[in-house]
């Protein structure tokens, strides 16, 4: 605990200001984005949401130094902790989750805070530190047999149980994916992913006959057929239609802050959280998508940045895990936005509003900065007494 402190003290000297720069002017843009988007009547004023975004922002730094002064080798000491504090977070959504009527149970509505929270997104970081603990004690053998075992146990507890308990794909999927990323990234052979992407060739059509609903299917029928699935963009592609319709609007400048159209009318469904990036192409255009990627970009090349600069094994796969996690999120809500992947319900990291996802997002990019400021292991100074 000691040293902790003497870490948190030493936070602005020997953490990453580089990356923390970098979340907090792509934040500064989002608060600027979400003041627009619900400026909308049907809103009744932004000045709520942005009080609320400020504030998660505010926390979100203060977890950034905690998780940065904590030393990663105190993360895999305490790994079989951390796997348990996931599954009660999860097992949380039995008695107090609720849907907001999309269908998924995938948030704990709390009435002594402002916000929900969605547990999947505190679990996002423990599972990095998870699997990173995993594939260290593995690292001689990484393609092995067990060791395969050992890390598709940790995967297939969070997704399992995610999916069992919420029935939200979209999130089971961020699991699955900074998986792959980190299974990439930390040198396991081609033949593990061969088998896997054979694997679920296999079980498709069962998972298609018998687990997915028919609304789940249309969602991604309609990318391949849509004059099939929905000609008339009144049913499972009205969502992207709007989209489509609001992104394509702006032209290359966009026709202003406060001023889209669709925007300012409300006619945009979650046009604050889910499709932000469409709002931002109607008031900003092109050049301000652009100017969202980039900046997203630029936090995730840090962290894979960070990871390589790293000589331990576990350190870099944190890194490359937070990266797996960001490249994923931001894939998939532009993909959303502008109708190339289904829709699934995830936010654009650090530019949505959303209280719980900007607080976790700050608090495992703490756990890159924590790489930045110890790149080698420390663990011995606890245990082994220097000479007199």
């Amino acid at each position: 605990m000691r040293e902790f402190f003497r870490e948190l003290k030493e936070f602005f000297h020997k953490g990453d200001m580089v990356l923390l720069t970098l979340c907090l002017a792509t934040s500064a843009f989002g608060c600027l984005v979400i003041a627009s988007t619900t400026n909308a009547d049907k809103f009744g004023g932004s000045a709520r949401y942005i009080l609320i975004q400020v504030a998660a922002t505010i926390i979100g730094v203060m977890f950034f130094a905690i998780t940065s002064s904590i030393d990663a080798d105190l993360y895999s000491e305490h790994r079989r902790l951390i796997v348990m504090f996931d599954v009660c977070v999860l097992l949380l959504l039995v008695p107090f989750g609720t849907d907001h009527n999309t269908g998924n149970k995938s948030w704990l509505d709390f009435a002594f805070l402002p916000f929900d929270i969605q547990p999947a997104e505190i679990c996002k970081i423990f599972f990095i530190l998870t699997i990173a603990s995993v594939m260290a004690s593995h690292q001689n053998r990484l393609s092995s047999l067990p060791s395969i075992i050992h890390m598709a146990f940790h995967v297939l507890l969070i997704v399992g149980l995610n999916m069992v308990i919420s029935k939200d794909a979209g999130v089971s999927l961020i699991f699955v994916f900074i998986f792959i990323g980190m299974a990439f990234a930390g040198g396991i052979h081609i033949f593990w992913f061969l088998l896997g992407g054979g694997s679920l060739a296999a079980i498709a059509p069962i998972i298609w006959t018998k687990i997915m609903s028919q609304k789940q299917k249309n969602r991604i029928l309609y990318l391949i057929f849509p004059e099939s699935i929905d000609p008339q963009g009144t049913g499972v592609g009205w969502h992207t239609k709007q989209s489509l319709l609001s992104l394509t609007g702006g032209g290359m400048l966009g026709q202003g802050l406060f001023n889209g159209n669709r925007t300012q009318g409300g006619q945009l469904f979650a046009q604050h959280t889910d499709y932000v990036f469409s709002s931002i192409g109607e008031e900003m255009g092109f050049v301000g998508c652009m100017l969202v990627i980039v900046m997203l970009a630029a936090v995730i090349a840090r962290c894979i940045w960070v990871g390589k600069q790293s000589q331990d094994y576990a350190r870099r796969m944190i890194c490359f895990g937070a990266a797996a996690a960001l490249i994923f999120q931001v894939c998939s809500n532009i993909g959303m936005c502008i109708g190339i992947t289904p829709v699934i319900g995830l936010t654009l990291p650090l530019i949505s509003y959303g209280g719980s996802s900007i607080v976790t997002i700050y608090a495992m990019l703490g756990l890159v900065s924590g790489v930045y400021a110890r790149p080698t292991p420390r663990s011995h100074e606890r245990y082994i007494r220097p000479p007199l």
